[in-house]
């Protein structure tokens, strides 16, 4: 199912429904899901830079992060039940929409050498990070969040 198939579909009682093996309800989790799109926008530039510097510099960057862990997890929490509330279901999908359409466009422009490039990534707060991912990786990586989380919504009553 697309993005707006699952947000079209759910009931008010969908979304306020526990997800299943997260902390969040459905609506946050799909909203959690957005982000991870979001997230790459920001990705790009900072994959786009590292990747001219030596590789020392996205390692040791990649350790601060690491290193904060525990806040990272902490916020990433409370920012998917604060933007389900701010978003909700509605500008979800226009949201999606639009940041979709961007990326989709930037992927397009991107020349093989840029894509590429590569970066260390904190590998503690995400398991589908790796030690070090192409610009193409980046790209990838929201679908398979997407996917990954999408296997744990429990939308239409199923829990």
């Amino acid at each position: 199912m697309t993005f707006h198939q699952l947000l079209d579909s759910a009931t008010a009682e969908d979304m306020r429904r526990r997800s299943d093996g997260t902390r969040w309800d459905n609506e946050q989790l799909l909203y959690h899901m957005l982000f991870g799109y979001m997230v790459v926008r920001a990705l790009l530039p900072m994959v786009r830079l590292f990747g001219r510097l030596p590789p020392g510099a996205s390692r040791a960057w990649a350790r601060v992060l690491d290193a904060a862990t525990r806040p990272f997890d902490a916020v990433n929490y409370l920012g998917s039940v604060a933007g389900a509330r701010i978003y909700g279901r509605r500008r979800m999908g226009a949201k999606f929409d639009r940041t979709l359409a961007v990326l989709h466009r930037r992927l397009e422009a991107e020349p093989d050498a840029v894509l590429a490039r590569t970066m260390a990534f904190p590998t503690r707060w995400d398991p589908f990070f790796k030690d070090v991912m192409t610009l193409e990786e980046v790209y990838r990586y929201p679908t398979r969040h997407f996917d990954f989380h999408r296997a744990q919504l429990t939308l239409g009553g199923r829990s």
